[in-house]
């Protein structure tokens, strides 16, 4: 197991979507120290920081190509598209047509 971030107090919500953005990449990954903060003063402060950890130490560099991409808004933009079945366009990060409901084709 291995640690790729530490988040400052004010970033759990950060963490726990970055978290999931690695699991729905078939990361498995954890958040440690998450509840923490309550325990400030009783404990070092430092040690209540939560914290990102991947499981699996061989896709370590994978995720963290990935955290990176992300955080520095590298993230693959999808192009328009037009709906298979009723011709109306789309920008590229719908995957369904509003219009009739069909799936976007890969």
């Amino acid at each position: 197991m291995k640690k790729l971030r530490s988040f400052a107090l004010n970033e759990r919500a950060q963490a726990g979507l970055l978290k999931e953005l690695l699991e729905r990449e078939g990361i498995a990954c954890l958040l440690r120290n998450d509840q923490l903060s309550s325990a400030l003063g009783e404990i070092p402060f430092l040690e209540c920081l939560p914290e990102l950890w991947v499981v699996d130490d061989e896709v370590y560099p994978r995720a963290k190509l990935l955290l990176e991409n992300w955080l520095n808004g590298e993230e693959a933009v999808a192009e328009e598209w037009a709906c298979p079945s009723c011709g109306e366009q789309h920008e590229g990060q719908f995957g369904a047509c509003w219009k009739c409901g069909s799936n976007r084709e890969t």
